[in-house]
């Protein structure tokens, strides 16, 4: 895997687009190599997690550089990796070189993928998306798992101002938010966090509840 894209100081730009729910923001960003969320490798907690896991039918959105799909191609798994926004399908498609065909440009909240995911990764996808869009989000994640489903990944928690992104969102509005459609098997602390993230991301693994009986 190689990361070609120029860096750029970020006191050195001025974005022409303000609104992260247009895939124009990011590409953007994208563009002029500004990515602070981008870990330029794969974290420590996620290949833990894969470690202990048999493989899982896995779907990656927001997928960015999608240096963990790579990690996860190389090693067999079914996934797919998406983004909405152009720039950042095309550096997935660099990074995952022969496995380019498992990264799709497409939004998370109309997608369909080609399997049932057994695990949705969450990346820097939640905190990158206003609040007013987190009930969709959930509603969208509960519709792609079923019973058992894993929602397991990084969660930006902790207080601060809503400007973003990355939005960060308080523990009990997380938990109330996730709490009715799934349960939460791991919390576990993160080690390798990048600067944009330090002291306030956490792994956590959220297993989907069975629906309700009528």
């Amino acid at each position: 895997m190689s990361d070609t894209r120029p860096t750029v100081p970020p006191t050195a730009l001025e974005f022409e687009s303000r609104d992260p729910n247009a895939p124009g923001f990011w590409d953007e960003r994208f563009d002029r190599g500004f990515t602070p969320w981008d870990q330029a490798g794969v974290p420590s907690a996620f290949k833990t997690f894969v470690e202990r896991h048999a493989p899982l039918s896995t779907l990656i959105p927001g997928c960015g550089s999608a240096y963990e799909a790579w990690w996860l191609a190389e090693k067999g798994w079914t996934l797919r990796a998406i983004d909405f926004a152009t720039s950042a399908v095309e550096a997935a498609r660099t990074q995952l070189d022969n496995h380019a065909n498992l990264v799709e440009q497409a939004d998370f909240f109309t997608y369909q993928p080609p399997f049932e995911p057994g695990w949705i990764y969450e990346r820097a996808f939640l905190c990158a998306l206003p609040p007013a869009r987190r009930a969709d989000w959930l509603a969208r994640m509960a519709a792609l798992l079923p019973a058992g489903g894993l929602l397991a990944g990084f969660f930006f928690i902790g207080e601060g101002p809503r400007k973003g992104p990355p939005f960060i969102i308080e523990r009990a509005e997380l938990d109330a938010l996730l709490t009715p459609q799934f349960e939460l098997l791991e919390d576990e602390p993160v080690s390798d966090s990048i600067p944009v993230f330090a002291g306030r991301e956490r792994w956590l693994t959220w297993r989907r509840r069975a629906a309700a009986r009528a």
